[in-house]
């Protein structure tokens, strides 16, 4: 009988490496910290993957399919246990955990990043991204690789980033049409300085909760309304707590699929290099298809008329980024100009 060995490293951290590439995954060199020799070829390694969002929103689904790709080009020397819907940790906690190898994998927001690494909140920016194409240059391209280089004094390894959607908002008191319907209404947002910054300008109070905590506060009138991507709308239900959908891209939701630096770099070669098939092949797929899920879940909605949706016109939204673009300003002041240059003109 095969024995699962899950792998609680004590290695030492001189001469590991980040990744060259966010979109070609796992190519540093491991360092040996377990003795694999007394492992046999039947030997398990578990990853504990954590995550907060549905099993049938894009993250969701691009979990269950890594975890598939993955014990299948190991033929099962991998097992890959998938936790959704925040069953182990939220992302928060989750971050803390996988630093301990609590959990093994981990794909919190972009959001959550921010205040380990104040870097990160240049993904927080307002219309930041005019459309996925530019998202995916910015996640693949060289502030994808400056941001995941952060990770390491962390003793974390960022894999690649995934794509969900565009940020939507939701409310039950009102329309918003324009900027003044969201005055004095309040909002669940991450924790993250941006983006509390982002509705103290639109003369709105930001309220920070857990994603697993968004229903009830909505439902108990704990906060007006919400921002997220279609997706989790439609699959937390939110529709049945709120009345109304501006439709405002007015920011990009992403998430960072990251690791910890002593497990990763104990793995074996040739498994590594398997892991990154799998990885690279989801990645592939997520890619693909995110927007297409966001556009169906948009669909579901606007058919069964659970909410009514209004659109932002492209005056509209010129008029929303330039009331929002004093955070620009406070991040560049924070952080340099060194992140915020690789933004799209």
């Amino acid at each position: 009988m095969s024995s699962v060995l899950i792998l609680v490293c004590i290695v030492l951290l001189a001469g590991c490496s980040i990744p060259p590439n966010p979109g070609n995954l796992f190519s540093g060199k491991k360092v040996v910290g377990v003795d694999f020799e007394q492992v046999g070829p039947e030997d398990k390694i578990v990853i504990k993957f954590s995550h907060v969002v549905a099993e049938n929103t894009p993250k969701g689904l691009a979990a269950n399919k890594f975890k598939r790709l993955a014990e299948s080009k190991t033929n099962g020397r991998v097992e890959v246990q998938i936790f959704p819907n925040a069953q182990l940790y939220d992302d928060d906690a989750a971050i803390a955990a996988l630093q301990q190898n609590q959990v093994q994998m981990i794909a919190p927001a972009t959001s959550k990043m921010t205040y380990l690494i104040p870097e990160w909140q240049v993904f927080d920016l307002p219309y930041a991204f005019r459309d996925e194409e530019a998202v995916k240059q910015a996640m693949e391209g060289e502030l994808g690789l400056k941001l995941f280089s952060l990770l390491e004094p962390h003793g974390l390894i960022g894999l690649t980033m995934w794509d969900n959607g565009f940020k939507q908002l939701t409310t039950k008191k009102r329309p918003i049409h324009k900027l003044n319907d969201i005055q004095g209404l309040s909002f669940r947002i991450m924790d993250s300085n941006i983006l509390k910054k982002q509705f103290e300008l639109f003369g709105a109070t930001p309220v920070v909760t857990r994603f697993s905590d968004v229903y009830s506060f909505l439902e108990q009138d704990m906060t007006d309304g919400q921002e997220n991507t279609l997706s989790n709308i439609y699959t937390k239900r939110f529709y049945e707590v709120q009345d109304y959908l501006t439709v405002s891209d007015h920011g990009y939701l992403g998430y960072a699929v990251i690791t910890n630096q002593e497990f990763w770099n104990a793995i074996p070669d040739d498994i590594q290099i398997l892991l990154e098939e799998a990885m690279k092949e989801t990645t592939q797929w997520i890619r693909v298809n995110a927007k297409r899920i966001n556009e169906e879940q948009l669909e579901n909605l606007t058919r069964t008329q659970r909410l009514r949706v209004h659109y932002l016109t492209a005056t509209d939204k010129a008029e929303w980024k330039k009331l929002l673009s004093p955070v620009y300003q406070q991040l560049t002041s924070e952080i340099g100009n060194e992140y915020m240059r690789f933004l799209p003109k």
